[in-house]
């Protein structure tokens, strides 16, 4: 794997409720990803970029919403999460990363 598409396969942090919750009990972080994007690839991706040691990887497609608007039907995008948990004692702090 080259170290372009290991950057490219984050697309964005999830930050909800439920997120925040994830990180503080179990140490597990939420990411929006690639739809082509591998478990290794994110494991890659999350340790080069954050410096941490990943334990395990969970990935979720979520099928995109259809909806009608003005009479037209449209879907919503589909979306490909990771859930990545860390080893113990690890940590990713987002708003001092820049």
């Amino acid at each position: 794997m080259s170290q372009e598409r290991i950057l490219k396969v984050l697309l964005a942090p999830h930050v909800s409720e439920k997120s925040a919750r994830l990180a503080d009990a179990s140490e597990q972080y939420i990411f929006r990803v690639l739809p082509s994007a591998t478990k290794p690839e994110v494991k890659m991706a999350v340790e080069s970029l954050f410096d941490v040691k990943v334990q395990s990887v969970n990935m979720i497609n979520i099928k995109g919403k259809k909806k009608v608007f003005k009479g037209r039907v449209g879907k919503r995008n589909d979306i490909k999460k990771a859930i990545v948990r860390l080893a113990p004692g690890q940590e990713i702090d987002f708003v001092g990363a820049e």
